[in-house]
């Protein structure tokens, strides 16, 4: 049904839903009044920075320093001052994320180990819409495109959140937030160019509809030309995004709030990938062109009761086109989620709600990679309950609950948690955590098969040898079992400290399992399926703290250690592919004359990792980036910002579709904003 229907019949036809149902919602509502209020985050102090409100820990807002979780905040601050032009790149700045780009439109982002280009146990949503793919497991990252001053914030919490936002939020969840309508009046033409030819062009607007109705409107243009190799060779991984889009904010002062919002991009990437072929048996390097494109509309409703009750319904429409290199994913996702919140007692805060979701994924099949079947509807139910009890006001909380989750292709999950909280002062917190995740098997690991490599078995007429991965449909879930143990204190009102010890124990990881090999139809086959078969532990401590040294200079430093060690079934590396240290202080400096003098260093350390079908080694490195901003009217800012200064070109991270790797340049990037 959705590939005989066009996008825009899809966008227009939620669109008109999405209104009746706000509409109908709007007139059944209570309309007594309630103040509402939404943080600024651009130049908070580091008493507000610390304070500053968090919904992703307990889907409600709790204070930062109190969340009973490891949670990172990157504000609209942070992403200004460090010129930030990606998601990817603004998750450099939290403690514990492992983030590296693998070209120029591919990245690796995970928190706690098994980093990759599909980084499969970390949960990614914008705005409550959720953008992980279920046909690879992981984030396209070269589409998740959005205004960066748009941002609000982006709340990362390390460690599992499966009890609130269900599977595969395992080693993490990235919640990305932007800001409402009402923040952002006014007209904003932003453009930014860089030595390596990248350019970045926004245009957006917002306004007042009619009284207290705001919307805004955007359009974003990107331009990436390709990179380098370490022997100057150019890679074809070019890209160009469009992206475009609009939102609307109903914000009366009564208990009703209701959110409208819709995107729509269209871009092309480059990439190298290797192609196996049988006449002659052998891998060759071939560049593609993939076209991208998709769109997506979003409705939410929050109403009030109290001030310790509230409801919200969302409904929201995605529709991606996205390749690989290997075929195209065509995927039509429809999901509504209900939310209710509520006290029982003085002591209980509950938080309840139950979500559908229903995919329909097809994939276009290649020599390289094929699906069995290529067209899979994918349902999804789950209901969760989560009690924050009181044992003593302002000092213990103890909170407990579940997530029940179906999904038709594996069945019934379940996803608990355990967390203590204990503040025993006003300048101290201490927390510890128990939680089950799981990870669904990606429609990869269940249907589909990967042609690998080929080569000659010897002179003809001996016939030819193909090495394939196979899928296998009888896949379970992997599992984990994450124990947590944080603590806080701001010893004086200037220094605050952030550390985290975990320790994760893996269950059911799915790993590769040779085959006999056979003939099949003219040729060899070396062959390997999937299987739950191993096991694994990690632990780690991260570590990070805030220092306002003046009035005008604030540092941010933080420290991770992380070790791995898997089962011997693994295919994963022995050293895997995150680093086992990583370092960073960053420095915000308001100087005179409405200037700001910014900067960060990072220490990642080496990793072994596969690229291809061969495992490569990429040395640690140091990575500097600086920047100055000046304001010479309220309305214009100019600023320039030089990235990766102390290396000519370095390497971050090897593409798993080929063995070439791609270099990361040293850059210098100028940006002009007018806001009018």
């Amino acid at each position: 049904m959705f590939k005989q229907l066009s996008l825009w019949k899809y966008v227009l036809f939620n669109a008109a839903s999405a209104f009746l149902l706000m509409t109908a919602l709007t007139e059944a509502a209570d309309t007594n009044q309630v103040v509402k209020s939404s943080d600024d985050l651009e130049n908070f102090t580091l008493e507000q920075l610390v304070n500053v409100q968090v919904t992703s820990v307990s889907k409600k807002e709790t204070d930062l320093f109190t969340s009973p979780a490891a949670i990172y905040v990157i504000t609209q601050d942070d992403i200004h001052r460090m010129g930030v032009t990606s998601i990817p790149e603004a998750l450099r700045m939290v403690p514990g994320m492992d983030v590296a780009q693998i070209s120029g439109n591919q990245w690796a982002v995970s928190s706690r180990g098994f980093n990759g280009e599909f980084a499969q146990d970390m949960l990614v949503l914008i705005d409550g819409r959720t953008v992980y793919t279920p046909a690879s497991s992981g984030v396209f990252w070269d589409s998740q495109d959005v205004v960066m001053e748009d941002l609000d914030r982006i709340e990362v919490i390390r460690g599992p959140g499966a009890t609130l936002w269900g599977a595969n939020a395992v080693n993490g969840v990235i919640n990305i937030i932007t800001k409402s309508a009402k923040e952002t009046q006014g007209g904003m033409v932003a453009t930014a160019l860089s030595t390596e030819d990248q350019t970045i062009t926004t245009v957006r607007y917002g306004g007042e509809l009619a009284t207290n109705l705001y919307y805004r409107v955007y359009a974003k243009y990107s331009n990436q030309p390709g990179l380098e190799s370490s022997t100057g060779r150019g890679t074809p991984d070019d890209s160009s995004l469009f992206h475009g889009g609009f939102r609307m904010d109903y914000e009366p002062p009564t208990q009703n709030t209701f959110t409208f919002q819709g995107d729509y991009y269209i871009g092309n990437d480059g990439r190298e990938v290797g192609q196996v072929t049988l006449a002659p048996a052998a891998v060759v390097s071939v560049s593609t062109d993939e076209h991208n494109s998709g769109g997506n509309v979003l409705g939410r409703w929050t109403h009030t009761f109290s001030e310790d009750s509230e409801i919200t319904l969302q409904t929201y429409y995605d529709h991606v086109q996205q390749g690989d290199g290997f075929g195209e994913e065509f995927r039509n996702t429809f999901d509504v989620d209900l939310q209710h919140r509520f006290a029982l007692g003085p002591r209980n805060d509950i938080v309840w709600g139950a979500g559908y979701r229903y995919a329909e994924i097809d994939n276009t099949p290649s020599f390289d990679l094929t699906w069995t079947p290529e067209s899979v509807g994918l349902q999804l139910g789950n209901v969760f309950l989560q009690d924050d009890i009181t044992l003593v006001r302002n000092r213990l909380h103890f909170t407990l609950g579940s997530k029940f989750e179906y999904n038709s292709l594996i069945g019934l999950e379940i996803e608990p948690s355990v967390r203590l909280l204990w503040t025993p002062t006003t300048q101290q917190t201490v927390w510890a955590a128990v939680s089950r995740a799981t990870r669904t098997p990606a429609l990869f690991n269940l249907d589909g098969r990967l042609n690998e490599a080929a080569f000659p078995s010897g002179p003809p007429p001996a016939p030819p040898v193909l090495v394939s991965l196979l899928g296998n449909p009888n896949l379970e879930a992997e599992n984990l079992t994450a124990y947590e143990l944080g603590y806080r204190i701001e010893p004086i009102e200037r220094l605050s400290f952030d550390a985290t010890a975990f320790y994760n124990v893996y269950g059911n990881l799915i790993t590769e399992v040779p085959n006999a090999t056979v003939f099949e139809g003219g040729h060899l086959l070396i062959s390997s399926t999937w299987q739950n078969l191993d096991s694994g532990e990690t632990y780690g401590v991260e570590l990070s703290a805030q220092w306002q040294v003046l009035d005008c200079w604030r540092l941010a430093a933080s420290y991770t250690f992380l070790h791995m060690q898997l089962g011997p079934d693994t295919s994963f590396p022995p050293e895997s592919s995150s680093p086992q240290e990583q370092f960073q202080i960053r420095s915000y400096l308001d100087l005179p004359h409405n200037m700001e003098f910014n900067g960060a260093i990072y220490y990642i350390d080496q990793i072994s990792t596969q690229s291809g079908a061969t495992m490569v080694t990429i040395p640690s490195y140091v990575k500097l980036d600086l920047g100055l901003t000046w304001r010479p009217i309220k309305s214009l800012e100019i600023a320039i910002w030089g990235k990766d200064l102390l290396d000519n070109q370095h390497a971050e991270f090897p593409s798993q579709e080929t063995t070439l790797i791609t270099e990361i340049p040293r850059s210098v990037m100028a940006r002009i904003t007018w806001h009018f």
